[in-house]
């Protein structure tokens, strides 16, 4: 647990810009009394880089400090943020153009190598999605800063550490607005147009809640306080809980001398199984059994592992707990569906429509990531949606064309009738009148 005379001495080091900011604040605080008893409170800092940089973390009901860096050692947790950022880093980001009554895909946009390729020299567009993702998990929030040409056609996307980017609230013109002071190699101010702030869920209008601060803070710091309990648990090696029993009393000494011998030579993964047990002058060992506490313990870890699944909205089974299976659905696919509407759409959301304000600005095109991706991995689905798509006897019209559902799977167009939309006979196509004789 850090105290307070810590907490002073890391604020005294010179040099740390967190820290300046944090000295700012301090500075510039209000005092509130109360009238009733003539007490003040101080307003302390609520910037979540002050709390880990100065406390080392946000403490856990188990009395284990979780940041990001120490979240991402329990696996549960990196499988979740693994998880939900591959699957986002994989879906295309598509460019669309709107036209009445439907859209059309923009297949030579400059944005879509940005967005699916290489935003950055340093970055796939791969890269970006899972940096910023993990940092909006963990942090609260991911920024990319958009570069752009005199002209102000965009250049760059350029992911930022989440240190490095301090949001303020600044009124111009009557409206407020976003300002942006970065030190990241370099420091300079950035306005909300030329940032990509992607927050998570509950977001202020400066910072959002931290899924690792909020909902799985005691989930995480429990995990790892039961992980590093289970690593001494069976530090021991093949015997991790013996007694010694010796007739007759034995000096402090004795004892000392006693276990120490038989730790040096039996205990420890280095020493196990490699020299049989040997005691001399009456002494036997007995094995302990696990006991109901560590039996809980190991029922808790598993608990913890659904609980931190929860909390970032993946299902158990996609970070390897299969017991609650079931919980969300009949089958893994529509696990897999639920996840996708759920908890990716959710992120998915958000991210479009900043990328649409900050990159189009109302210029008729909008970027939307292709969620259908999702079902390349299920043959059985994917070939459901493409025959109910094409129509047919007994599934009534179409839909798709065969020549829209070839270029889904990248084949080249058949013409003719593959790039006709199937009608049942008798049915008229859509603005034209009914054939002769058909009912009205």
């Amino acid at each position: 647990m850090t105290t307070w005379n810590e907490v002073q001495a890391r604020a005294a080091t010179p040099g740390s810009r967190i820290l300046n900011e944090w000295r700012a604040q301090q500075e510039a605080q209000r005092v509130i009394t109360n009238a009733s008893n003539g007490a003040t409170e101080t307003m302390a800092s609520s910037d979540p880089r002050v709390v880990e940089l100065l406390l080392g973390g946000y403490s856990s009901a188990s009395g284990v400090n979780v940041t990001a860096e120490s979240g991402m050692r329990v696996s549960a947790v990196y499988a979740c943020v693994t998880r939900i950022a591959g699957a986002i880093s994989s879906m295309t980001a598509k460019v669309y153009k709107r036209v009445p009554g439907s859209r059309q895909e923009v297949l030579d946009h400059p944005l879509w190598w940005l967005l699916n390729e290489e935003p950055t020299p340093r970055f796939t567009s791969a890269s970006m999605w899972e940096h910023t993702i993990s940092k909006m998990l963990l942090r609260e929030s991911g920024h990319c800063f958009i570069a752009r040409s005199r002209s102000g056609a965009v250049r760059e996307l350029i992911p930022l550490p989440w240190d490095a980017v301090s949001p303020r609230r600044v009124e111009e013109g009557g409206s407020s607005r976003l300002r942006y002071d970065v030190q990241d190699v370099r420091t300079f101010g950035v306005d909300q147009d030329d940032m990509l702030h992607f927050p998570g869920f509950g977001f202020d209008g400066m910072r959002a809640m931290s899924v690792l601060q909020y909902a799985a803070r005691n989930a995480t710091g429990n995990a790892a306080a039961m992980d590093e309990y289970a690593g001494r648990f069976f530090r021991g090696g093949s015997h991790h809980s013996i007694v010694l029993e010796v007739p007759g009393k034995m000096g402090d000494d004795a004892i000392t001398n006693l276990q120490t011998a038989y730790a040096n030579k039996y205990a420890g993964l280095g020493n196990a199984h490699r020299l049989p047990l040997v005691l001399t002058n009456g002494i036997t060992a007995k094995p302990i059994d696990i006991n109901a506490a560590d039996a809980q313990l190991l029922e808790a870890r598993k608990f913890q592992v659904s609980d931190i699944a929860r909390a970032f909205g993946v299902p158990p089974h996609l970070i390897g707990d299969a017991s609650g299976s079931t919980s969300w659905g009949s089958g893994l696919e529509e696990q897999n569906r639920a996840f996708l509407a759920y908890t990716l759409s959710q992120h998915l959301t958000r991210m479009e429509q900043e990328l649409n304000r900050k990159l189009f600005r109302r210029a008729g095109l909008y970027i939307e990531f292709d969620r259908e991706a999702w079902m390349e991995a299920n043959s059985t689905a994917q070939g459901n949606y493409f025959k109910a798509a094409l129509g047919g006897p007994g599934s009534g019209p179409g839909w798709m064309t065969a020549d829209e559902v070839r270029a889904r799977k990248y084949l080249p167009p058949k013409g003719g009738e593959s790039a006709q939309i199937y009608r049942p006979p008798g049915d008229a196509p859509p603005g034209n009148p009914p054939p002769t004789g058909a009912p009205e």
